[in-house]
């Protein structure tokens, strides 16, 4: 069974045992701990500290995604871009290169130089894509 093809509307990824589980228990514990938190402070102690350990590792992965992709897409964009535009790679922001990964490399450069000329946010960059790449890796 093949899956859709990626877009802007259907590109975000949903890991349901994370985002819905973790998060939905971790949540229902630090809300229940916050009620009486007096009663049993050791609960109140965990709970804070769970909610706390997992938006620090969601937001450690993430980094370490945005820095792989940083690195791919410059690897990319020095070989498919012509000369003026490579000389700039370094002047992307790095919501723009997560962006810019989903761009066909027909518009690759079309897409690059409006980032740049435009500072365009990741979102704005997604929505001006015609052709997209998909990234079914990240998480």
């Amino acid at each position: 069974m093949t899956e859709a093809p990626q877009n802007y509307a259907n590109h975000k990824r949903i890991d349901p045992w994370y985002h819905y589980v973790a998060f939905g228990l971790a949540g229902v514990a630090f809300v229940m701990a916050a009620l009486h938190p007096f009663q049993d402070p050791w609960r109140a102690l965990i709970a804070t500290a769970l909610l706390v350990l997992l938006l620090r590792v969601r937001i450690y992965a993430l980094r370490v995604q945005d820095r792989v992709i940083r690195l791919e897409e410059t690897l990319r964009m020095q070989a498919l871009l012509p000369e003026p535009l490579k000389a700039r790679i370094g002047e992307l922001r790095p919501g723009q290169f997560v962006a810019l990964r989903f761009a066909a490399d027909a518009e690759l450069a079309a897409r690059v130089e409006e980032a740049l000329t435009e500072k365009l946010a990741g979102g704005a960059i997604k929505r001006r894509i015609q052709v997209w790449r998909p990234d079914t890796f990240r998480v």
